[in-house]
């Protein structure tokens, strides 16, 4: 498993609050990268740009990155093209989406 693997593996933990799924499964993910310096550089989005907890989103992906052994630095950088929208979601976010429904 690559490094880069290994982070979007550790990224699967952190979770939108407001949608309750990963962003790894939401599709919020979009490039991640590791330089020979060990800086891990994760391209994401959010849901919509003035998402009210971006910024607990931002510090739970450094953490669960810098997580991963052999990570020296961790930088997110948001960007908002492609725009997100519920297609870029996988199939297990739809299922949980569909059951956190149905307990509501």
């Amino acid at each position: 498993m690559t490094k880069e693997d290994q982070i979007l593996s550790a990224l699967e933990e952190v979770i939108d609050p407001e949608v309750g799924v990963n962003i790894v499964d939401l599709g919020l993910v979009y490039n991640v990268t590791i330089s020979k310096e060990d800086t891990a550089t994760i391209e994401m989005t959010l849901t919509i740009p003035e998402c009210p907890l971006a910024d607990t989103i931002i510090s739970d992906v450094k953490k669960a990155a810098a997580s991963v052994p052999g990570v020296r630095k961790v930088e997110v950088q948001l960007v908002w093209e492609p725009k997100w929208t519920p297609a870029r979601m996988n199939d297990h976010a739809r299922e949980q989406i569909r059951a956190n429904q149905t307990l509501v």
